[in-house]
């Protein structure tokens, strides 16, 4: 059974919103190798494409894995031992262990980085010898390493991870840290691009390394070159252009579900994550809104995708990403992963 079919099949066992919502992971009992639609999934959180069209996605708390969904629809683990903790640098990623994976990205030569966030880590995985190593971070929670090399700088805890277009910088947001953090991959060094450790709401216009952030909880790269940062705590989606300003694009700063209209008098409630979708629009996961909002910067609007606001469809939306025009969403308590077709 491949992904389009497993979608056709459960189609008509979930209500529709915005377009055909389905199953294509999750809420079977088998563990791995098998159809993906026939295997369980433990709070899966972050999902991504590998170039040759698999499916990866990473298992927070109570898994603990990385799994990957080959084209044709078949679940195999590809790391992780399901057990909890910090193991197996050097070694083979399936006998790996982790403590929290939040999210990963994946570089156009398929190398996986993964945010191992308890581990105050990034890992990475080699795909043609499937060797796992340290990245980043020293293991030891806080802040230290800018202008040096990222695997001896301490991060807080790191929350989501994501490339530029061109697989130059791996962006992280250090959400305890209220900063978010960049990479050079052909240095590995570390430097700060968005806050100064304060908490607060940061002012429009102001210097984004010199701002306050609230709980900067996801990172994704803008088409100007800027970038998008997601806050849970300020309920908001500011903006890093080129020249490094900051700004808000969308929120009030307030929880709640409004919308349409100026995004910025609209209301987010908790957002987790986000992405940009093929033209530029950013994708969240309004997740305590039980919903998928969409950000247009063209016309400053926010609108609902998916979800109809409680939590029988979609109870806790924790990752989203967009491959070959279709929406994929992470539901980490109904442990399944849906695609949203037009």
């Amino acid at each position: 059974m491949n992904l389009l079919s497993a979608s056709a099949l459960l189609l008509a066992l979930l209500p529709l919103h915005a377009g055909q919502l389905a199953v294509v992971a999750g809420g079977g009992a088998k563990i791995a190798d098998a159809p993906a639609t026939e295997c369980a999934l433990h709070e899966p959180f972050g999902v991504e494409f590998a170039p040759d069209g698999s499916m990866v996605i990473v298992e927070m708390e109570h898994g603990q894995r990385v799994l990957r969904v080959d084209p044709r629809g078949t679940l195999t683990v590809l790391a992780g031992t399901g057990a909890k903790g910090f193991s197996g640098d050097g070694g083979p990623a399936r006998d790996a262990t982790f403590n929290g994976l939040h999210n990963l990205a994946i570089a156009p030569d398929g190398t996986i980085y993964l945010a191992d966030t308890w581990n105050y880590r990034i890992r990475r995985i080699d795909p043609k010898t499937n060797i796992i190593t340290t990245f980043a971070g020293t293991g030891k929670k806080g802040f230290s390493g800018d202008g040096g090399p990222a695997a001896q700088a301490d991060f807080g805890s790191m929350i989501q991870i994501a490339l530029d277009p061109v697989a130059a910088h791996l962006y992280v947001a250090d959400i305890d840290n209220r900063r978010i953090r960049r990479i050079a991959l052909a240095t590995s060094f570390v430097e700060t691009v968005a806050g100064d450790g304060q908490r607060a709401a940061p002012t429009d216009g102001t210097d984004a390394k010199a701002a306050p952030l609230l709980d900067p909880r996801a990172v994704a790269i803008a088409p100007d070159g800027g970038f998008y940062i997601l806050e849970r705590g300020g309920h908001a989606l500011r903006h890093v252009d080129p020249a490094g300003k900051i700004r808000t694009v969308a929120g009030t700063g307030k929880p709640g579900a409004s919308d349409g209209g100026d995004a910025r008098l609209a209301t987010l409630n908790g957002p987790k994550h986000l992405c940009l979708a093929p033209d530029g629009t950013v994708l969240i996961a309004d997740a305590e809104n039980h919903l998928i909002r969409r950000f247009d910067p063209q016309t400053g609007h926010l609108t609902r995708v998916a979800g109809d606001g409680t939590p029988g469809l979609l109870r806790r939306p924790h990752g989203v990403t967009v491959h070959d025009g279709v929406l994929y969403i992470t539901d980490s308590y109904h442990d399944r992963i849906l695609r949203l077709e037009p």
